[in-house]
């Protein structure tokens, strides 16, 4: 009884240390350009130019470090992992707030790439404490804390640039992330059930890519991770615009800001149900039915009449994707042995980084090329090929006798 305690206030703490770290590094979004144009006298070039630097710079660095904390972790345990990086995000978004040049700005978003990976950290720490057959409603329900950040996070923060100054919203932002490593460092206690009694063991790299590499599931949900979020970076950049084609109104900024929450609620309703479903039936099958959900509901996005339809769509995309990550992490949580659930988890968020970096690229590209809505219609189509992708993976295993279930 005192041990399912202790699991159950890790969760809740990690719900909401998610919450505030989440809110607090999307805070800066919506203004981080208009925050470098107050370093000096720069053309509307250059200023955009910086912003996309220093943005995907944090992503790329990232995607680098996110695997070596969780090789770490599985050596060492996730706690001290979990506070270094929330301590570490703390000290620079704070020191953001004395920023005064570009090139400042980059070093500390650099640092801050090094240390993000709470989040994903989090993910391995509640898989590792939490039984096999429940997996996927538990990591739904500590998805609800970084989902509800990240839908109020941007209007919070241009809610407090607005009223204190930009400054000022870094150094309130720092000091969030430091309640939440504080919050880490008291409250959170690690337990580790699934390697009570077994005899330590310590993979090499090499040997965590081969197992990745021989189950082809495996591989493919982490190939799904990346598609995750270069379908939701794809837009982001176009979002105002699009929506500025749709309505022919001044008030594109909030609209805008309603039409990128929609995806949001969609994923806040269901993340959790999809992932006792993915308990249930298995987290591949219900990853198949979200990837062609998501299909269909991206699809007519292209082609909406008014606003309030691409809104509706909006939402019901975001309930297809809000179940995507608990069903994916659940999975690796089921296929990897204990002593490398970290570094593979660590593999997934590198993933899901490079897809942050992808996304815009790619989505800016393609709207100057063809058109901000044949944008909506190739992320569909990647949503198809991924299903089958999965499909054809899961029969392939099955055929070579892997376990897949």
């Amino acid at each position: 009884m005192v041990f399912m305690s202790i699991k159950k206030r890790n969760l809740y703490i990690l719900m909401v240390a998610n919450l505030l770290i989440s809110a607090s590094t999307t805070m800066i979004m919506p203004f981080l350009s208009l925050y470098i144009e107050t370093f000096g006298d720069y053309s509307e070039a250059y200023v955009q130019r910086w912003a996309g630097y220093i943005f995907g710079v944090t992503f790329l660095v990232a995607f680098i470090f996110s695997p070596i904390w969780g090789r770490i972790g599985d050596k060492y345990g996730f706690k001290k992992i979990l506070m270094f990086t929330a301590f570490g995000m703390s000290v620079s978004i704070f020191l953001m707030g004395y920023a005064h040049s570009v090139s400042y700005m980059m070093i500390l978003r650099i640092f801050m790439g090094v240390v993000t990976g709470f989040i994903g950290i989090s993910n391995a720490f509640i898989a590792r404490q939490t039984d096999r057959n429940e997996a996927g409603k538990v990591l739904g329900t500590l998805q609800l804390g970084g989902v509800t950040g990240m839908l109020f996070g941007p209007l919070l923060g241009g809610a407090l640039a607005d009223f204190f100054g930009f400054s000022s919203t870094f150094i309130i932002t720092g000091i969030a992330i430091f309640v939440a490593a504080l919050l880490v460092t008291f409250g959170l206690k690690e337990v580790r059930p699934d390697l009570e009694g077994v005899k330590k063991v310590t993979y090499s790299r090499r040997e965590v890519l081969k197992h990745i590499f021989q189950l082809r599931v495996l591989m493919m949900v982490m190939i799904i991770s990346l598609l995750i979020q270069v379908a939701n970076f794809s837009v982001q950049p176009l979002l105002a615009l699009y929506v500025g084609e749709l309505t022919h109104t001044d008030n594109v900024a909030l609209l805008s800001g309603l039409a990128f929450s929609a995806a949001g609620f969609g994923n806040l309703v269901m993340t959790r149900k999809w992932g006792e479903l993915g308990d249930k039936y298995g987290y591949e099958k219900i990853l198949n039915i979200l990837l062609l959900m998501a299909a269909l509901f991206v699809l007519p996005q292209a082609f909406v009449p008014n606003l309030w339809l691409f809104i509706f769509f909006r939402f019901l995309f975001g309930i297809a994707i809000g179940g995507m990550v608990p069903c994916v992490t659940a999975y690796i949580r089921l296929s990897a042995p204990g002593q490398m659930q970290g570094e593979m988890l660590g593999y997934n968020q590198s993933a899901r980084f490079l897809g942050n970096v992808i996304g815009p690229i790619l989505g800016g590209t393609m709207a100057g090329f063809v058109g901000m809505s044949n944008v909506f219609v190739f992320t569909s189509f990647m949503f198809v090929v991924a299903f089958v992708l999965l499909w054809l993976s899961l029969r392939s295993d099955r055929k070579r006798h892997v376990n897949v279930d």
